[in-house]
C-alpha cells in the first residue's frame, strides 16, 4: 500500500500561499490533495442554485488546472468526511494529513472526529492557521484575557504586526512534491443535486485605487466603494496575508475591516456560547421578541415600505450579496423596528449571503441587536428616512432595487418609526432591568 501524506482543502481553495499546503509539500511524503463535498452541510442547504456551492466548484476546477499540469489531481469526494477518510485509509497508508484551522462549531466537531480516526491507524491530523492574521490567544489583554471590545484589541493588532506576519508561505517551490497521478473528474454539480446560475462572480483582484477612496466611499451603496473580496476571503481563493500586505499602507480603514474578521474569530473562539448560538451578553436573552412571521417574510422579501431596507433585502436576494451600510440598517430593522429575534436575520444572512462567514455574521447580527461584544448600545435605534438622507440621497441606491418606488405597487411601510422606537425601549429596558 503506497505512503502518502494529504492536504484536506476547505477554506483555503489555493495551492498559491497556504499555510497547510506549506507544511505538507515539505513533509517527507508525497501529497495526496483532497476535497470533500461535505453532505452534512450540502443536504441542509435548501436552495439548489446555492452559489456557494458553484462557487467552490468553480474554485476546484481552477486548482484542478494546476494540478493536472504538475501531474497531479485533486481527489474530490461528495459525502461525509468520515465515509471520506475511511476510504483514503482503505487506499493509502497515510501518515500525516494537513490541513488549516476552522474555528466553527461543527468544523471543530469533525475533525476532532477525524483526528480520532486517523490516531486508530497510526496517523495524525496537522491544522494550521491561515485564514486570519493573528488568531486565538495571539491578541491579548496583558493579563491573558481576550478582548471584548475591538479598538484596544485593534491597537494590540497593529502593534504587533511585523512584517513575518504577512510574509508568504512559498509553496510554488515545493509543487514537485504533489502525488502523481492521473487526472480525476470532480463530481459535477447536478451530480450533488445543484444547478449552476453562470453569473460572474466577484473578481479576486485587490482594486488599490478604490482601497485608497475607500474611507470616503464605502458607505455609499450606490458607488463600487467597497472590495466585494468577501467571498474570496470566506473560501481562501486570495490569502489574507496578501491583501493586508497589499492594502495596509493605502488605507487604515480598509485594513480595520480585515482586522474586524480576526477580532471576530477571537470572540468565536473564547467565548463558547456564541458557537452555540446564543447571545454574547447573557442579558440580552431575556428580551420579548414580537416574531411576528408575516412581518419577518415582508422583511425577507424586501416589502416593509422602507426603501432603503427593501433595497438592501432585495439585493441580497437577486445577488447574494449586501452592501455593508445597509446590512447595518437591515438589521436594526429587523430586530428593533420589527422586535425579531436577531438570530432569525442570522439564519437567513447565513442562507443568502454568498460571502457568509459564521463569525463576522453573528457579530454583525449582535452589534445590531446590541446583545454582542462592542455592539452598539441598545437605545441606538437607526432611523430608516435618516440613514437614507446621509448615504442615499439621490435615491440611486433604492431606484435601482425598487423600479415602483412610486407607484401604487410599492407597500405603506409595515410599522411606525415613532410607535416602533418607543416600542423597542420600553421592551429592552424591562428586559435589562429584570437582570
Amino acid at each position: 500500500m503506497e505512503t502518502v501524506n494529504i492536504i484536506w482543502f476547505r477554506r483555503d481553495l489555493r495551492l498559491h500561499d497556504n499555510a497547510a499546503l506549506y507544511h505538507a509539500l515539505k513533509s517527507e511524503n508525497r501529497v495526496l490533495p483532497i476535497f470533500i463535498f461535505d453532505r452534512n452541510i450540502l443536504d441542509k442547504l435548501e436552495d439548489k442554485a446555492d452559489r456557494r456551492v458553484e462557487f467552490i466548484h468553480a474554485a476546484l476546477a481552477e486548482m484542478q488546472q494546476q494540478l493536472v499540469a504538475m501531474g497531479s489531481s485533486l481527489k474530490v469526494f461528495y459525502g461525509t468526511p468520515m465515509e471520506a477518510f475511511k476510504e483514503l485509509l482503505a487506499s493509502y497508508k497515510i501518515e500525516k494529513v494537513f490541513t488549516n484551522h476552522d474555528y466553527e462549531q461543527y468544523a471543530m466537531d469533525r475533525d476532532a472526529e477525524i483526528a480520532d480516526l486517523l490516531l486508530a491507524y497510526s496517523a495524525t491530523l496537522h491544522t494550521y492557521k491561515d485564514q486570519v492574521i493573528f488568531e486565538r490567544d495571539e491578541v491579548t489583554k496583558d493579563d491573558g484575557k481576550p478582548y471584548t471590545v475591538f479598538t484596544p484589541f485593534s491597537n494590540k493588532w497593529k502593534s504587533r504586526l511585523t512584517p513575518f506576519h504577512l510574509k508568504a508561505y512559498p509553496t510554488e517551490q515545493y509543487y514537485t512534491n504533489f502525488h502523481k497521478h492521473s487526472p480525476q473528474p470532480l463530481p459535477s454539480l447536478e451530480s450533488m443535486g445543484f444547478v449552476a446560475v453562470d453569473a460572474p462572480f466577484p473578481s479576486k483582484e485587490l482594486n488599490l485605487a478604490l482601497v485608497t477612496k475607500y474611507q470616503q466611499q464605502r458607505n455609499f451603496p450606490s458607488v463600487k466603494g467597497t472590495s466585494q473580496l468577501g467571498v474570496h476571503l470566506r473560501f481562501g481563493t486570495v490569502s489574507v496575508r496578501e491583501i493586508a500586505r497589499q492594502s495596509k499602507d493605502a488605507s487604515e480603514t480598509f485594513l480595520n475591516e480585515l482586522i474586524w474578521r480576526d477580532f471576530y474569530h477571537s470572540i468565536l473562539w473564547h467565548f463558547p456560547q456564541v458557537r452555540r448560538g446564543e447571545a454574547f451578553r447573557k442579558e440580552y436573552e431575556g428580551i420579548e421578541w414580537v416574531n411576528n412571521e408575516a412581518d419577518f417574510e415582508q422583511w425577507c422579501a424586501g416589502k416593509t415600505g422602507y426603501p432603503i431596507v427593501d433595497a438592501g433585502m432585495r439585493e441580497l436576494n437577486a445577488t447574494g450579496f449586501m452592501h455593508n451600510r445597509v446590512r447595518m440598517i437591515v438589521a436594526s430593522f429587523l430586530t428593533k423596528h420589527l422586535l425579531i429575534d436577531w438570530r432569525w436575520g442570522e439564519l437567513y444572512f447565513a442562507k443568502k449571503l454568498l460571502d457568509f462567514d459564521y463569525a463576522a455574521n453573528n457579530g454583525g447580527w449582535q452589534w445590531a441587536a446590541g446583545s454582542g461584544c462592542d455592539a452598539a448600545p441598545y437605545f441606538r435605534i437607526f432611523n430608516p428616512t435618516l440613514q437614507t438622507e446621509k448615504f442615499d440621497k439621490d435615491l440611486k441606491y433604492i431606484r435601482k432595487w425598487i423600479p415602483e418606488l412610486d407607484s401604487f405597487d410599492y407597500p405603506q411601510p409595515i410599522v411606525n418609526h415613532e410607535f416602533a422606537r418607543k416600542r423597542v425601549l420600553e421592551v429592552y429596558n424591562k428586559a435589562l432591568k429584570s437582570e
